[in-house]
């Protein structure tokens, strides 16, 4: 449901005016926001790993406020004008106009971590307690808060467009987050009168931050590398169209990447201490890469391509062209999330997150290698290069966990 929201906004930015410009700082806009989000999107994974009585409910609760004071505190110090415009005109090589509108939309998304890292750490909670279905009630009212925000203010207001993705984005993710603090009251009143066993009732802090640290790490540092790859495609032939198209390219690709995104905590909630789920998660992993490539090829490779573009997406004829290259590399991007997923899932059940953020590291230093490499000396245009580079990197992130999870099966195989 969550991958409605790409491909629906980038749809309405394109059909207002000035649509090259906002779709730009759009996307430079939300790959500021990922970033910011990094430090907290694996308090899902944490949330239903740890969360078990109402001292460990506690201990992540308050691990969780901190760390979302201190990802909130770093962001507004982004937003310092002359430091955000450093970043965005001499860095990332933006024009003043895009710059401008690349400010408010952050300004506007300044909730976004701390909503996401309370409503994380509330769905594991859900999930620790089967309840995996009333994650979706929240989702539900996510997109609807979010769908009903971009069309009045589509329909209704004349701000630009990068102003009504971000306003979207912000009351769908609030939205989701009381409706989610709602829905989970009864199970937290449950975790409450729970008592610690010995092995649990001394968790603390430290604890918390050795296992949570390399997820975080991970995730920084695989977010990091969007605006990252923002900042070289500034700098690459076709910058600003690249830019525009990047968010459309992404907002479609995500739809099929999406159905692994949660295929990690289902891992991890069923995978068992000696790899008893093995088996059949890896054979349910397999069966969902190969229907999503299928689709998202579907669509690359024929002439849906242009009706999805230029048709649903309101790209005009150019920008849709250069589109279609950059989406055909990525066609692969759904099964290879799919199979990170079932690896780190792995990784935390065994409680070996660092090998997580060794990997991601390897996929970063992957991704700016081929980017450098495809951007000053064969001169790809901006979005072509950076599809390239997701791929080979993510390539390299899944051979590294391969060869270690081969290991830790081998160690805790169920007799």
């Amino acid at each position: 449901m969550m991958a409605v929201e790409g491909p629906f906004l980038a749809a309405i930015i394109a059909r207002l005016p000035e649509a090259k410009f906002n779709l730009a700082a759009y996307g430079v806009a939300y790959s500021f926001a990922l970033l910011s989000e990094a430090p907290v999107i694996m308090m899902l994974s944490a949330s239903t790993a740890l969360v078990k009585d109402n001292h460990t409910y506690t201990k992540l609760r308050n691990f969780n406020t901190m760390l979302i004071i201190l990802v909130t505190f770093i962001l507004l110090i982004g937003l310092i004008p002359p430091f955000f415009e450093f970043i965005t005109m001499h860095l990332i090589n933006l024009p003043q106009n895009v710059s401008d509108l690349t400010y408010t939309s952050m300004v506007i998304l300044i909730p976004w971590p701390g909503a996401i890292a309370l409503r994380r750490f509330l769905q594991g909670i859900l999930i620790v307690n089967n309840k995996t279905r009333l994650v979706s009630y929240g989702t539900m009212i996510r997109i609807s808060a979010m769908g009903a925000t971009g069309f009045l203010l589509f329909k209704y207001s004349s701000i630009p467009g990068a102003f009504v993705g971000a306003s979207a984005l912000t009351a769908g993710v609030v939205s989701e987050v009381i409706m989610t603090a709602f829905i989970c009251r009864p199970y937290i009143k449950k975790l409450r009168v729970l008592k610690s066993d010995l092995a649990e009732q001394y968790l603390r802090y430290r604890e918390i931050a050795r296992f949570y640290y390399p997820l975080a790490l991970a995730t920084f540092i695989g977010l990091g590398s969007q605006p990252l790859i923002t900042f070289m495609v500034g700098h690459s032939n076709m910058a600003l169209e690249s830019l525009a198209i990047l968010p459309v390219i992404n907002a479609l690709v995500f739809i099929f990447r999406s159905m692994g995104l949660s295929y990690q905590e289902v891992g991890i909630a069923l995978m068992g201490k000696k790899n008893e789920g093995y088996k059949p998660l890896r054979n349910f992993a397999l069966k969902m890469a190969v229907i999503n490539t299928f689709l998202l090829g579907l669509i690359a490779f024929t002439p849906l391509a242009e009706i999805w573009f230029i048709k649903i997406s309101g790209l005009n004829q150019n920008l849709a062209h250069l589109a279609v290259l950059p989406t055909q590399i990525l066609v692969l991007m759904p099964a290879l999330n799919v199979l990170i997923s079932f690896q780190r899932a792995m990784q935390v059940v065994h409680k070996k997150t660092g090998a997580v953020s060794t990997a991601t590291a390897l996929e970063v230093t992957g991704i700016i290698l081929v980017m450098i490499i495809s951007i000053q000396y064969i001169n790809f245009i901006g979005a072509t290069a950076a599809a390239l580079a997701m791929i080979i990197g993510r390539l390299s992130s899944n051979i590294y966990l391969h060869h270690t999870n081969k290991k830790a099966l081998i160690l805790n195989l169920h007799p």
